[in-house]
C-alpha cells in the first residue's frame, strides 16, 4: 500500500499536535501558582469528563428514540467501580474494566 507525502505529514502533525497537547501544561503551569477555586475546578474536572464517558457508554441509541441499557457495560462496570473504591488507582481500575468486559464478551454475553 502506497502512502503519499500528504498522508504522512498528516500523521506527523497529529502526532506534534497531541504531544504538544499533553506536554505544554505541564510547562505553563509548572511554576505557576492557581487560585484556590481553579484548583478545585481540576481536580472535579477529571471525574466528571470520566461519568459523562461512562454514562455515555451505558445506553445504546434505538431507531424509536428511546435509548436501551447496554448490559455488558453495566455489569462491566460493576467490579471496575468496586477495583476503584477499593483501590484508588488508575492503572487497576482500568485494568479491572477491561477484563470484566473481555470475560463478559468471552461467555457470550452481549
Amino acid at each position: 500500500m502506497k502512502s503519499t507525502n500528504f498522508e504522512v505529514v498528516t500523521i506527523l502533525l497529529c502526532g506534534v499536535i497531541t504531544l504538544l497537547s499533553r506536554i505544554l501544561p505541564f510547562v505553563f503551569f509548572n511554576q505557576r501558582h492557581l487560585s484556590k477555586k481553579t484548583e478545585k475546578f481540576l481536580t472535579i474536572l477529571p471525574i466528571a469528563i470520566l461519568s459523562t464517558l461512562w454514562f455515555q457508554n451505558l445506553f445504546n441509541q434505538t431507531s424509536d428514540g428511546f435509548p436501551e441499557i447496554n448490559y455488558a457495560n453495566l455489569i462491566a462496570s460493576l467490579p471496575t467501580l468496586l477495583i476503584a473504591i477499593l483501590s484508588k488507582n488508575l492503572l487497576f481500575t482500568i485494568f479491572a474494566g477491561v477484563i470484566s468486559y473481555a470475560l463478559l464478551i468471552w461467555i457470550g454475553f452481549k
